[in-house]
Parts: C-alpha cells; sequence; structure tokens
C-alpha cells in the first residue's frame, strides 16, 4: 500500500499548537474534517477515545498512534502532526510525545486496510533514522516519502 494513498500534505502540520493529548487528536481530526475524510467529527471523536480506554496508542521515541475505526469517517486517511511542547502520553518507553500518526479508518476498511497501514507505518518506525528524520523534517513531502520508502523495502 501506498502511503500517499492515504496522506497528502495538506493533513501533515509541522507546528502544532497543542499542549495536551487531547487538544492534540482535536487538531489533527480537524485537518481530516476539512479535506473530507471525516464527515462526523464527533462520532469519530469518540471511537478515538473508546480505542484509546482499551489501551495507550503511545509508541516509543516520541511517537503516537492514536486511531478510530468509525462510521464518521467516509474513507481512510492519516493525520501527521509534530508539537511545539512535549505532550505527556502514556509510551512504552515513557517518553513525551512529539510526534501523532492519527489514522482514521473508515469501517469498510477496518480489518484489512487498516491492519496493512498500521503495521506498514509501525515498520517504519521500527527504523531509527526514519523516526530521528521524522521529528526534525520541515517538508511534508519528504515526510510522505520517508513513511514510502520504507513500504518500498517491504515489499521488494
Amino acid at each position: 500500500m501506498n502511503i500517499s494513498d492515504v496522506l497528502n500534505v495538506k493533513n501533515i502540520k509541522l507546528n502544532m499548537l497543542a499542549k495536551t493529548k487531547e487538544e492534540a487528536v482535536e487538531e489533527l481530526a480537524d485537518l481530516l474534517v476539512q479535506d473530507g475524510a471525516v464527515v462526523d467529527k464527533a462520532q469519530f471523536m469518540r471511537d478515538v477515545w473508546l480505542r484509546e480506554e482499551q489501551g495507550s496508542t503511545g509508541f516509543e521515541n516520541h511517537i503516537a498512534i492514536p486511531h478510530g475505526k468509525s462510521s464518521g469517517v467516509a474513507h481512510t486517511a492519516l493525520a501527521i502532526g509534530r508539537t511545539q511542547h512535549e505532550i505527556t502520553w502514556e509510551t512504552m518507553d515513557g517518553s513525551d510525545v512529539r510526534c501523532i500518526i492519527l489514522f482514521a479508518v473508515c469501517l469498510v476498511d477496518q480489518n484489512t486496510t487498516h491492519i496493512r497501514l498500521l503495521s506498514q507505518v509501525s515498520g517504519s518506525l521500527a527504523d531509527e533514522d526514519i523516526i530521528a528524520k521524522l521529528l526534525v523534517e520541515e517538508d511534508p513531502q519528504k515526510i510522505i516519502e520517508l513513511l514510502n520508502s520504507e513500504t518500498e523495502d517491504m515489499s521488494a
């Protein structure tokens, strides 16, 4: 799967104002609403918080991957944000979060596309070079290319 199918530069915000987990998810959800991926923000937000209650989506190395499978999503999409402030989030390594990758998954994709996408992004995040670049890259297009380069390696 090509990350470009679910992520575009309009859904990457490298100077988020959020200071809390809730503000961060809200700020990224707004991008997905503007893009037309999320058509019922209230429903989508409920589904994201329901998922968060099942276990934190904090990853490691300052990354979090919140996600919601929701009827409020018209088509599966990602939004990526980087905060100006470290955000407290329950992560695997205890680090505060600076980069959030929000998954909005439509119900029709919940079993196939969602799993592939999650494993693809997780695979990218296993590469410390990719994480280091994600935390400093200023060009949204290069962030998409970073996540795509890992996929091409996996499918080769």
